[in-house]
């Protein structure tokens, strides 16, 4: 039997990637990696992961959190970032490299993913595309079922494992073939197009961009906290608000006791101090700048308090 492992994004391209191979008698393993900025949601809910996978006939998914090798990338792309703070083609020939590491652990024959040539001006034109495959070593085992056409043939396929002339030539951002595909398949729910990054979001891509440029504290607890919250910045300070409830509660079990957390001794955000020692004066205006109940309750001359969690 032949096996695939399939770089899942949860998109409609790698999925479609992953169904035309099975639609050849090719057990697919999907592979969804995962970081805060990526995928996080399958961190503590990996069955729901595995439960989609199932769904489309795919083999049991894995899930592999990794986020301390690519903080390392994030910090230094050897091929730059993108419109924010993505690191594009650094981020696939990790994701390929770890990939390949996977192949014999899951007996699997080849890596495939969605990648569809020209659909992404960065990281996804014939060159970037060329430079991926060398770079993380695996020339020959890397296909893409969506593209396939339009490349030269894989050692999977010139060995006969697959059918190329069941693969597709798309080429383009036009994804008009994809969701003709989805409903000739008979998809009960189309994903979005790609898994989606939350490094190429404006606000939390340009905030992860200053903290790499001050070199302030990233790691495996504030890469988390970038994505939540309200920041603040100042010389040699960095502190982050909750917006509500639940993020107040994500920050409390992210940092746990390794960052100071404040809130008042009325309805609150929660502060987390990610670096500085500054005045509790200082965290107490900020607090009550966004706690309306407390400040009215101030205003009315009663006491509120700045406490340490």
């Amino acid at each position: 039997m032949i096996k695939a492992l399939l770089l899942f994004s949860d998109g409609l391209d790698s999925l479609l990637a992953g169904l035309l191979l099975k639609n050849q008698g090719i057990k697919v393993f999907p592979v969804r990696f995962i970081t805060p900025f990526f995928g996080w949601k399958y961190k503590e809910n990996p069955e729901m992961f595995y439960q989609k996978t199932l769904d489309v006939g795919f083999e049991k998914g894995l899930v592999v959190d990794i986020t301390e090798e690519y903080l390392e990338v994030l910090k230094k792309p050897k091929y730059g970032y993108g419109d924010f703070a993505n690191p594009c083609l650094d981020c696939k020939i990790l994701m390929i490299k770890l990939a390949k590491n996977l192949l014999g652990e899951l007996g699997c024959d080849f890596i495939a993913t969605g990648e569809v040539v020209g659909q992404r001006p960065m990281s996804q034109n014939k060159q970037a595309l060329g430079l991926i495959e060398k770079v993380a070593g695996v020339e020959g085992f890397l296909l893409r079922p969506l593209s396939a056409k339009l490349l030269a043939p894989t050692i999977p396929e010139a060995k006969g494992l697959i059918d190329r002339e069941k693969l597709l030539d798309l080429q383009g951002r036009q994804r008009k073939t994809q969701f003709e595909l989805a409903k000739k398949w008979g998809l009960k729910e189309i994903p979005t197009p790609a898994g989606g990054c939350l490094l190429t979001d404006p606000q939390i891509g340009t905030r992860v961009l200053r903290v790499l440029k001050e070199k302030r504290p990233l790691n495996y607890k504030t890469a988390q906290i970038l994505c939540l919250g309200r920041h603040f910045f100042e010389e040699n300070l960095w502190v982050v608000l909750g917006r509500n409830q639940e993020e107040n509660q994500r920050i409390q079990k992210i940092i746990n006791v390794d960052y100071a957390l404040y809130t008042l001794n009325e309805s609150a955000p929660i502060a987390c101090i990610l670096e500085g020692n500054p005045p509790l004066e200082f965290i107490k205006e900020l607090l009550l700048k966004y706690s309306p109940k407390a400040k009215r309750k101030l205003a009315a001359g009663e006491r509120i308090e700045c406490i340490k969690l």
